[in-house]
């Protein structure tokens, strides 16, 4: 099965069967937040171009900052729809599911999951958000090998 994870948020961290990193959309000074859900479904567009996945797995919107929620919103909602137009299907994880999945523990910080992703994946991730999205794929190959 054909998988990308994304762990969406300004800083989204990728992972697909061919490589992952990280993608910045921060908006520059005097630019529309509008600029963020465009460049992101256009990332998105190429990516799926490229290596058409079968299913798009990522984290599920939540947080404790009100602002992030919202952009994190946002770019679910462009993901969603995008994935909807072309025919993709899509599922969503819960942070603590993944980092249950990662570290054995619902609530591991952010060098936890690194840590984990190096050890256990043997993969240097870019980032916290690169490692996210690795263990998101992760737990989606072993969640879609059994369906």
């Amino acid at each position: 099965m054909n998988i990308l994870a994304l762990d969406v948020a300004t800083k989204t961290g990728w992972r697909n069967n061919l490589a992952g990193g990280t993608w910045d959309f921060s908006i520059k000074r005097d630019e529309s937040g509008g600029l963020r859900l465009m460049r992101f479904k256009s990332k998105v567009k190429e990516i799926i171009a490229l290596d058409r996945p079968d299913v798009v797995v990522f984290e599920r919107t939540a947080g404790h900052h009100k602002a992030a929620l919202i952009v994190q919103a946002e770019l679910h909602g462009v993901l969603k729809s995008l994935l909807d137009d072309e025919n993709i299907e899509y599922k969503a994880y819960s942070a603590s599911e993944i980092k249950k999945h990662a570290t054995g523990k619902g609530n591991s910080n952010k060098d936890a999951m690194i840590s984990s992703c190096i050890e256990k994946l043997n993969i240097q991730p870019v980032d916290d958000n690169h490692a996210d999205a690795c263990w998101i794929y992760d737990l989606a190959q072993k969640d879609f090998k059994f369906n």
